[in-house]
């Protein structure tokens, strides 16, 4: 991981020297971004296998659950978004290894130009894979009242919120690939946003 050096812009004349102090160190971290990464059919895994052996963060929602078939039952682990899964990457010196890796279709944006997924919904997606409550994907909703989660393990988690039979769901949306995951939520743990 290295750094690169840029000038801070500033009044000074033309035959002064820039001194150490006026330098200001970047991080090369500064600049990565979450994007979406569209994968071919059922290539989801090689891709993140690749992607991470190159030393980029990457990850690959997973969705275990239970297969009953007429003699036995099997866990199955299948992408909770499939076709897709996220990487995070400075896009002028890491593109061309993602666009490169096998499987990689390509990486989501519009008119050519990759769009940057917020941090806050990739963030959102990786606490609720790791509280340990029960969720199922769902379809993509546009409108519906936006919510903060304010008790639980979801605590800070923003999304939308839709009532089934009683029972309240919290949707967890990527907003640039169209999907969501919904978990089953108190109502009196969120707080209206709008």
């Amino acid at each position: 991981m290295g750094v690169f050096y840029r000038e801070k812009i500033i009044d000074k004349p033309s035959n002064s020297y820039m001194m150490p102090s006026q330098i200001t160190i970047f991080d090369k971290e500064e600049g990565k971004r979450w994007y979406a990464i569209y994968t071919r059919s059922r290539h989801e895994k090689i891709v993140y296998e690749l992607l991470k052996g190159k030393g980029l963060e990457t990850f690959l929602p997973i969705r275990v659950y239970l297969s009953h078939w007429k003699d036995r039952k099997k866990k199955i682990e299948s992408p909770l978004f499939p076709g897709y899964l996220f990487t995070r990457f400075n896009l002028s010196d890491d593109f061309t290894k993602v666009v490169a890796s096998k499987g990689v279709v390509k990486v989501l944006g519009t008119n050519g130009t990759p769009i940057p997924i917020p941090d806050v919904e990739v963030d959102s997606v990786k606490t609720l894979l790791k509280s340990g409550l029960k969720y199922d994907p769902y379809p993509y909703l546009r409108s519906r009242t936006r919510v903060v989660v304010i008790n639980g393990p979801l605590q800070g988690i923003t999304g939308k919120i839709i009532e089934r039979v009683g029972k309240y769901k919290l949707l967890i949306s990527i907003e640039l690939i169209k999907r969501s995951i919904s978990v089953e939520i108190d109502v009196n743990d969120v707080e209206a946003l709008e």
